[in-house]
């Protein structure tokens, strides 16, 4: 077996049930994954009309039976978030109120995911109350993909199936990137978890932290590396990117301890405000991430490269379909 490598043969057949009882809808977050997803299962996406009223109220319509039928409902909440988190809780109610047999969200990138505790006084957990709308709204099972902090999944009272993008994420680098005498870089503390278990895929390469101190919300001051850099190929990896400005500094740090190469990968790729003309500066060569968030690829500029995790996703929906394990894609 290979763990987070490669995915176990594909369940796309529907061994064990009808593959006429399995509808896929999309939110307009991410229609082309949800696209992609549904011509790997051989499945045409289910029809819902969405649009909004002149006030910006969302209006949706499940436009085809849904009576008894197991329904996934693809919506990554990315940006514009609250209006896609509003869209994807609407889409649960029309279906649940359509008689629905079984609905299971598949969000590839969770909203508020980095709001999982108290760090000041006063503070709301706002994942908690993502997880209550969405079981609120008549979901009854849900698929992620690398949550921010795997925790959340106990703010849920329904299940909850948390995948992992690096079986996808490894499989390109070892196709088209260097990887000799690599170290794998964690950006933070926090993230060495995340780490090790991709070192480990690496030929059990060795680890290195950068230690940093956040001062602000999008902000992080990079105070030095554990571990041994120079010489070597320096592949960072973190959950997701929002405004770059950790993974720039932590790479900028690397080139500064004599990193032979600097490589980056993460799934989510929210790239806002500067994210791009940061990377594009920076010493990265080149950034691989997912498609759980659309992007341009005319954009992403030649730096960036993303990846599908249609296939990953398409799997998982399968095997919960089947009634199959999903822990097994990565065993």
């Amino acid at each position: 077996m290979v763990a987070q490598t490669q995915m176990r043969a594909s369940q796309k057949t529907f061994a064990n049930k009808d593959k006429g009882a399995i509808k896929i809808f999309s939110g307009t977050a991410n229609p082309e994954l949800a696209r992609e997803v549904a011509e790997y299962l051989e499945l045409s996406l289910g029809q819902v009309r969405i649009c909004p009223f002149s006030d910006g109220e969302i209006y949706v319509q499940i436009q085809e039976s849904v009576r008894g039928v197991d329904c996934f409902v693809m919506q990554s909440t990315c940006s514009p978030v609250n209006e896609n988190l509003m869209e994807l809780l609407i889409l649960i109610d029309a279906l649940k109120r359509a008689s629905a047999g079984r609905i299971t969200v598949v969000v590839p990138y969770f909203c508020y995911g980095r709001q999982d505790r108290k760090a000041a006084g006063r503070e709301a957990i706002t994942a908690k109350l993502i997880a209550d709308l969405l079981t609120t709204a008549g979901a009854q099972r849900v698929l992620s993909l690398d949550l921010h902090a795997p925790q959340i999944m106990g703010f849920f009272n329904i299940l909850v199936d948390h995948l992992y993008a690096s079986p996808v994420l490894l499989e390109y680098i070892r196709n088209n990137l260097a990887h000799n005498d690599v170290v794998v870089v964690s950006p933070d503390v926090g993230g060495v978890a995340r780490a090790r278990a991709f070192a480990k895929k690496l030929n059990d390469a060795p680890i290195a932290i950068i230690d940093k101190r956040r001062t602000k919300h999008n902000e992080a001051e990079v105070m030095n590396i554990v571990g041994e850099v120079r010489g070597k190929t320096a592949i960072m990896v973190d959950d997701m990117i929002d405004t770059a400005g950790t993974i720039v500094k932590g790479a900028e740090l690397l080139a500064k301890e004599g990193a032979k190469y600097i490589y980056a990968c993460a799934t989510h790729p929210i790239l806002s405000g500067p994210a791009l003309e940061r990377i594009n500066s920076s010493p990265i060569e080149r950034l691989v991430v997912t498609n759980s968030i659309p992007h341009l690829p005319k954009k992403l500029g030649k730096k960036i490269v993303q990846v599908s995790v249609a296939k990953l996703l398409g799997e998982a929906i399968a095997r919960i379909h089947d009634d199959s394990s999903v822990s097994e894609l990565f065993e």
